[in-house]
């Protein structure tokens, strides 16, 4: 047991060591670079734009927009007058559309531009694997989206490099990994490793904080703590079937009401709070009598959960699952394929119980092992407009999205306020050509269409230089 015990220790070390230098800033410089990287001015000035804030039906009339440092400093229909010599960086809008960064409430940085039998496989490396979730960072910031909450996999040390400059990319809210049952949502290992024993090396996918396997309340309660320790946000459990997963039908349900209060007690003594994966009534159900905050998916909700998710409180964080060119790919006739359709045709059924309660929702995307489905960020928010107004999704990818972040309370990384155009406000933001209130696609396509992307107050792009 010791020595066993010794070995793991020593594996943890060198991995954390390893991923330290991967995200040096000397390792960093080989990453794809942003747009408009130059040196930091005091401030910059959007004059004559149009502002959607992120809580408006409508856009504001004509205004300017001073940002001094990270925050927005003034909002003025009037001139802003900038003294001479201020280094005051000036973007001459147009009359196009300033809006709040995007937010997604469900990414997978490191799982979602990887195939799985390449990201599982012992011939591939965590060098390579964290050069590819740098990249999808540096490109989802590009994208427009300013701010993702990732709910599984190795993210720490990006975020943390990122946080410094070392690497380009959104605000993360990490949860790390996610914590599973014995075949689970969260359990990637084979049929081979079993069973497992007090020495039996952890697998692959646990080593690199993909998932941590955990049964019982007191092991649920342990890797609770080890994630809250490498600092993570929130925590996510799996709390029935997936998709996604070998060993469990959708209609099984995951974890005790005892084991869910384990984590949700951990997570509550960290000022936090837990969030699971979810699609049934029975898994909602269970979860929300152990103390769990949000439910990730809920595609097979029906009314009587809607009605306990309202009186309670109860965040949905749902994406726009259909069984359309940007369904995660799965083989035909397989079973993952087969949940995978079960799930699509409960999609309209929760949106719409979603709006006849209420229910406070929020909206992500889940690509999973698909360097294309990652690309179609921006076109899996618009296709939101099939249950509401474009200025409603736009309002759940920005100031609503950004409610679900403040539930991290004090474990939130980035304290102010983000999701919305007002004084006072992170200046995370992005100038727009075109109304995407008219034409929500315009988000689909933000190479051409998002002129100016910045973050924190830096510009990472601007085509009107």
């Amino acid at each position: 047991m010791n020595a066993q015990f010794g070995h793991r220790t020593i594996l943890a070390a060198l991995l954390l060591a390893f991923i330290g230098r991967l995200v040096h800033p000397a390792f960093a410089q080989s990453q794809p670079a942003a747009e408009g990287l130059d040196q930091k001015p005091a401030g910059v000035l959007f004059e004559n734009v149009k502002i959607f804030n992120g809580t408006s039906e409508r856009l504001s009339p004509p205004a300017n927009v001073l940002v001094v440092g990270n925050k927005i400093q003034t909002i003025s229909t009037a001139p802003i007058a900038v003294a001479a010599g201020s280094n005051i960086a000036r973007i001459a809008g147009g009359g196009r559309v300033l809006m709040p960064g995007l937010i997604d409430a469900h990414s997978h940085i490191y799982l979602e531009a990887t195939p799985i039998e390449v990201l599982l496989s012992p011939k591939t490396s965590f060098e390579s694997q964290t050069q590819q979730a740098q990249a999808n960072a540096t490109a989802m910031l590009m994208r427009g989206f300013t701010s993702t909450r990732d709910m599984a996999g190795p993210v720490f040390e990006l975020k943390k490099a990122i946080d410094r400059g070392d690497v380009v990319g959104p605000r993360i809210w990490p949860s790390g990994a996610m914590i599973s049952q014995t075949g689970g949502h969260g359990d990637f290992r084979s049929l081979a490793e079993l069973p497992r024993t007090a020495t039996t090396p952890l697998s692959r996918a646990e080593i690199y904080g993909v998932g941590a396997i955990a049964d019982g309340a007191d092991e649920v309660l342990r890797r609770t703590r080890e994630q809250l320790m490498r600092g993570a946000s929130q925590i996510k459990l799996a709390a029935g079937g997936g998709v996604a997963s070998v060993y469990d039908p959708l209609d099984v349900s995951q974890y005790t009401e005892a084991e869910f209060r384990a984590a949700v007690e951990a997570a509550a003594n960290w000022n936090t709070y837990v969030t699971v994966h979810a699609y049934t009534p029975k898994a909602i159900q269970t979860a929300i009598r152990a103390g769990v905050k949000c439910i990730e998916h809920g595609q097979l909700l029906d009314e009587e959960t809607a009605k306990l998710m309202a009186q309670k409180g109860i965040w949905l964080s749902i994406q726009p699952f259909l069984d359309d060119a940007d369904a995660n790919p799965y083989p035909e006739g397989s079973a993952n394929r087969a949940k995978q359709l079960q799930v699509a045709q409960g999609t309209d059924v929760a949106y719409r119980l979603a709006k006849k309660y209420n229910l406070k929702t929020a909206w992500g995307t889940d690509t999973l092992y698909s360097p294309k489905g990652a690309s179609r960020q921006g076109a899996k928010l618009a296709k939101l407009v099939r249950w509401y107004t474009p200025a409603q999704v736009l309002k759940m990818a920005t100031s609503t999205n950004a409610e679900l972040l403040d539930l991290s309370g004090p474990r939130n990384p980035y304290p102010g306020k983000l999701g919305v155009v007002e004084e006072g406000a992170l200046a995370d933001l992005v100038l727009v050509r075109g109304n995407p209130l008219e034409n929500i696609r315009l988000i689909e396509d933000p190479d051409q269409n998002f002129v100016a992307i910045m973050k924190d107050g830096k510009l990472y792009k601007n085509l009107l230089r």
